[in-house]
């Protein structure tokens, strides 16, 4: 991507999990999860390049402007997607008193190529370990 005097190519791997872990990002919340997070990317024109969401945590490889740190990033989509998702789905406020825990990880692309990632994030679900799930 070209910037102004630049040009960068920054991509993130961010990882989180609803508190305590909890298998709730399945069905109509899983896939409004999916639409909440590329609308925010979009907003902030950071180019989603993978997207998996499992029941108990999400992965996300976005490419990002060099502004927007990834503490930024996280906290964005965060923040957005469990206001909305908490004020749609009732079973999130009772059960859980936040839907995030305050914890992620992030991880740059650049020492292992792009299409590694996309390709593990991809794949989750191939996992043996997830064959009987």
């Amino acid at each position: 991507m070209v910037g102004a005097g630049g040009a960068y190519d920054l991509g993130y791997h961010v990882v989180w999990c609803p508190k305590y872990r909890r298998p709730v990002l399945t069905g109509p919340v899983r896939d409004r999860l999916d639409a909440l997070i590329r609308e925010r990317c979009a907003e902030h024109e950071w180019p989603v390049v993978a997207l998996e969401i499992e029941p108990d945590h999400v992965h996300l490889f976005v490419q990002a402007h060099p502004e927007h740190s990834p503490s930024y990033i996280a906290n964005q989509v965060k923040g957005f997607t469990s206001h909305v998702l908490r004020a749609e789905f009732a079973h999130l406020r009772s059960r859980m008193p936040t839907l995030w825990s305050r914890s992620y990880f992030v991880a740059t692309v650049g020492a292992v190529p792009a299409e590694t990632v996309r390709r593990y994030i991809d794949t989750q679900n191939e996992r043996p370990w997830r064959k009987g799930a």
